[in-house]
């Protein structure tokens, strides 16, 4: 709608008012003169004359010396303007006509732009108040009747939610007409007057007002939005616009807070509750959680498309509340425990973020816990399990950092959870895990271990170390793996020397030098122990002394770094004393005050045997190799023969013989034939052995641990643990001479906490 621009009225035209006249300020002018004059504008100096006219005035101004200062007074006088009779009233009739035109949407004769004129001047006649009460009183008769008509309208929601649509529409469009006519009267009257509204807002208020007038109307409103929105969502198609048109409405009025809001958010709380319960009874918590997301998504759009942006944030929180807060103890109980045994890594990530939106991430974290300690208990606690415990373990642990990092966004109280709980479950039985962490590592890196790459093995290491870190008796694992190693060390068995010196740094980076100082040495006497026996070989003794066909290799160990091993006596074959005895002369002639005390149960041989049906080579343990050189001078022997001739220990000689006469490879047989060996029992050489290897493998005796064997480790490490309590007990009253029980206590639990056993004696104390 185009404004008419203000003009003067010319002759022929319709009769307006002569344009006001303002009334005119006095000027004062300094003059030299006293008498009267009179202002000339063209003999003021146009502005290209300026600089000239300020030189002549500073010329003039140095030659005439200053007069004083006369004041002029000029006036300029005509006679005020008259408006015509009845001017207000009959320029309000014209308006009145138009702005009843507009309401009943009937074509207006009157220009537009003349209406426009005829308000500007009613305002600049001061008479703006008079014309802006005529047009409020208008407007509130009609919007009165317009809202009247709504009463008893179509009992369908719908049809009655677009009648109201209609009307403020209708509303809208008219007062934004009547806003052009009259936009002199906005621009001035209402801006110059306190506490008075724009026309727009004016329409507004009158609307709210006729509406709270008429509650019909306004509850059958609200009832069928909230009726639509229901509608929508148990998946019916509904009017968004219609919605969004009323819903700005409410805005525009400024009831939406109260009027819609308010109801709108109290069924929304009773819509979720009551799904809420329905559907976690009926669904399992994946398709819950699915739900639950969905219904939020849908929230979030809606406030989008067609609800105010300030209920966004109450509207979503009565969503989660209803729908998430109030099922957390359920959902967990449920199905946390068979998500987390499925590795539904998309469905943990999907709980763990709705959980973050209602605070309920410590929950989570609990549940954790407590599945971490209730699964591990099932693996460290099952006794018949134990061969599989550390792989068991390391599998759960994996799949634990990968849910970690993939569904709980790698929170980092959720790890330290872990851990916590990791630390807990695997120290429920205090010595096993760690003896069994021992043995898995002898596993992976003994030399049977083929088809694993380096790279393979050495992520393997990291990961075991990972459940080395949670072990608190760490001397438990100490002992055990340093008696394993020694084994390797010295048989021969290790996959790689390069590994093995790769788990001791990882071992000395995580515990310090101290740690694994036994173990390095273990490899410095291997290293030197070489050189001692190339020495030998070339040295006189060996060139002269030495029996012919046999070759004997020692290892030289330094009683500290390696395991203590009960001394067993055996009768050894003439040539083996020989040689030991040649050795000993070299080895105390080059290193004098040294005793050499050799271990005749870590011995191990290479026997060339001759049978029947072909020749083999036999790889036996040093028993074994007593107990088959008999059978050079006899075809029978019984038990107690056996025992007389090598003096081994009955217990000891028993394995030997099962070894030999009962194990995969018999190369001795045994009458009667059994399982066990008993003292009656006879062995005659087996004439009828075969096998498709040329070298073979004699049940290798001395690499499998007796209960004995980790029965003494362990009270071993429970013995060095009093020494080092002592120690520390000793230390203590050295330093404070007096003290107390309970203090003493108290600081003993704080050095042994550094000591690799001192938070397994802290446990087992508290």
């Amino acid at each position: 709608m185009s404004l008419p621009t203000k003009r003067s009225g010319t002759a022929g035209s319709s009769p307006s008012p002569p344009p006001p006249m303002k009334k005119a300020k006095s000027l004062l002018l300094h003059s030299s003169s006293s008498s009267d004059a009179v202002l000339d504008p063209s003999s003021m100096p146009l502005d290209d004359d300026l600089p000239n006219a300020r030189a002549a005035n500073l010329a003039r101004k140095k030659a005439t010396p200053p007069q004083p200062a006369k004041k002029l007074l000029i006036k300029l006088h005509k006679a005020k303007p008259t408006l015509p009779t009845n001017f207000e009233e009959d320029t309000w009739a014209k308006l009145k006509s138009a702005i009843r035109a507009i309401f009943l949407k009937q074509p207006n004769s009157c220009d537009l732009e003349k209406l426009y004129q005829a308000v500007n001047d009613l305002c600049l006649y001061k008479m703006g108040g008079n014309l802006y009460q005529r047009i409020e009183k208008e407007c509130e008769a009609h919007i009165s009747a317009a809202l009247q008509s709504l009463v008893g309208q179509s009992p369908d929601l719908v049809v009655f939610l677009s009648l109201v649509e209609r009307c403020w529409q209708d509303l809208c469009d008219q007062m934004l007409m009547i806003r052009g006519i009259a936009l002199f009267l906005d621009r001035t009257y209402v801006k110059q007057t306190a506490n008075v509204r724009s026309l727009w807002d004016m329409g507004l208020q009158l609307f709210r007002k006729h509406l709270s007038l008429s509650p019909e109307v306004e509850h059958k409103t609200v009832t069928g939005l909230l009726r639509m929105i229901e509608s929508e969502r148990k998946g019916e198609a509904v009017d968004r616009t219609l919605l969004n048109h009323l819903l700005k409405m409410f805005t525009a009025l400024g009831i939406y807070a109260e009027s819609f809001e308010k109801p709108f958010l109290e069924c929304t709380s009773e819509f979720y509750a009551a799904e809420g319960v329905k559907y976690m009874q009926q669904s399992d918590v994946p398709d819950y959680l699915k739900h639950v997301e969905i219904r939020l998504q849908e929230e979030h759009e809606r406030c989008l498309i067609y609800l105010d942006a300030s209920t966004r944030k109450p509207l979503i929180a009565t969503a989660e509340k209803q729908l998430l807060e109030r099922h957390i103890p359920a959902i967990l109980d449920k199905g946390f425990a068979m998500l987390m045994d499925g590795n539904r890594i998309e469905d943990l990530q999907r709980m763990y973020l709705l959980f973050s939106r209602v605070n309920a991430l410590e929950s989570l974290r609990l549940a954790i816990s407590s599945y971490i300690r209730r699964t591990g208990q099932g693996i460290v606690l099952d006794e018949e399990k134990d061969k599989d415990m550390v792989s068991s373990l390391l599998e759960f642990k994996a799949s634990l950092d990968t849910t970690w990092e993939e569904s709980f966004s790698k929170n980092e109280a959720f790890c330290n959870t872990i851990k916590d709980s990791f630390e807990h479950l695997i120290n429920l039985r205090q010595n096993r895990p760690a003896e069994l962490i021992a043995k898995f590592l002898d596993e992976k890196l003994r030399a049977g271990n083929k088809g694993t790459s380096e790279e393979e093995l050495e992520g393997t290491l990291d990961k075991v170390l990972v459940l080395f870190r949670f072990i608190q008796g760490k001397d438990v694992f100490e002992a055990f793996y340093k008696k394993d190693l020694a084994k390797r060390l010295l048989l021969g068995k290790s996959a790689s020397i390069d590994a093995e010196k790769s788990m001791i740094s990882k071992l000395k980076t995580e515990c310090g030098s101290q740690f694994t100082n036994k173990l390095e040495g273990m490899f410095k006497d291997i290293e030197l122990s070489k050189e001692i026996n190339e020495s030998f070989k070339q040295s006189s003794q060996a060139r002269t002394k030495l029996p012919s066909g046999i070759e004997m290799s020692v290892h030289v160990l330094t009683t500290g770094y390696w395991p203590t091993y009960p001394p067993m006596d055996v009768r050894l074959p003439h040539e083996l004393n020989v040689y030991q005895d040649i050795f000993k002369e070299f080895y105390l002639s080059k290193y004098s005050g040294r005793r050499l005390m050799w271990q005749n149960s870590l011995g191990h041989c290479v026997l060339k045997a001759e049978f029947p049906k072909g020749k083999k080579e036999l790889a036996v343990s040093l028993f074994q190799t007593v107990v088959l050189m008999l059978f050079n001078d006899a075809e029978k022997l019984s038990f107690q023969d056996i025992k007389d001739s090598t003096g081994i220990e009955g217990k000891e000689l028993r394995r030997t013989l099962q070894s030999l006469a009962c194990g995969k490879v018999r190369v001795l047989q045994k009458l009667p034939k059994g399982r066990d060996v008993e003292d009656d029992d006879s062995f005659v050489f087996n004439e009828g052995f075969t096998a498709p290897l040329y070298r073979i493998k004699v049940n290798a005796i001395q690499l499998k641990e007796t209960v004995e064997e980790n029965t003494s480790t362990t009270e071993r490490v429970f013995q060095d643990r009093q020494y080092q309590v002592d120690a520390a007990i000793v230390r203590i009253m050295k330093t404070r001479k007096v003290l107390s029980h309970t203090l003493l206590i108290t600081e003993l639990f704080q050095q042994v906490t550094l000591l690799p056993f001192g938070s397994l004696i802290q446990m087992e104390s508290v």
